[in-house]
């Protein structure tokens, strides 16, 4: 990535027309990009550079999609992948983002939609590396479980939120669960808690919980 750009994409797509109009859009954007045709040139680039996002069309030939996600994790674990699908395969782009994909877009894009995605998986990671150079154990040890992950992640963008929406938005069925999990991020100074008078305490249903000011915002 050269100096004052916003990130480095790697576009994957066995279509020109569809890797250079995203090409064009996102270099216009500020971003540095650098396209593959295939799933194995893509593994090739991806295992040779040093990108920040990589959008990745679902549907191709020889390696699809999830194969391609499933040898860029193994290269490199923490890279952040934005599946790419037509409407009709959408359910298919959330199946990809339960087993490791950060986002997905739908063809035909909008291109605020799209640039919004990416600013977003991209805050995501500076967000995950703010964590990483925390001299706190007590934060690595809390964001090791992935669904404190995801809770951490999800009051970063939304600020603060009742349980039952943290519980509701993760799709747990018992908010119990949530709720210890935020016991042990409470203990250890990740997240704040504010009761409304006349609410249950001990993280009961009128609890907001909010994203500790502590150098994780």
């Amino acid at each position: 990535m050269q100096s004052g750009q916003k990130g480095s994409i790697l576009i994957v797509d066995d279509e020109e027309t569809i890797r250079a109009s995203l090409s064009d859009i996102l270099q216009d954007d500020g971003y540095y990009t650098d396209t593959a045709r295939s799933g194995r040139q893509a593994i090739q680039k991806a295992a040779a550079g040093d990108f920040d996002v990589v959008m990745l069309d679902y549907m191709m030939p020889a390696l699809d999609g999830m194969d391609v996600m499933k040898e860029l994790k193994k290269l490199k674990p923490g890279m952040k992948i934005i599946m790419m699908t037509a409407f009709a395969t959408v359910e298919h782009a959330v199946e990809a983002v339960k087993k490791g994909a950060n986002d997905y877009i739908c063809k035909p894009y909008a291109t605020d939609k799209l640039l919004a995605t990416i600013s977003r998986v991209l805050e995501e990671a500076r967000f995950e590396e703010d964590l990483k150079t925390s001299d706190s154990e007590n934060a690595f040890y809390t964001i090791a479980s992935p669904i404190r992950r995801e809770i951490m992640n999800l009051l970063y963008f939304r600020g603060s939120m009742r349980l039952m929406d943290i519980t509701r938005h993760l799709d747990v069925d018992d908010h119990t669960k949530i709720a210890f999990h935020l016991k042990s991020m409470k203990e250890a100074g990740m997240v704040e808690q504010h009761t409304h008078m006349g609410s249950h305490t001990h993280m009961g249903s009128g609890t907001i919980i909010d994203i500790s000011s502590r150098g994780y915002n």
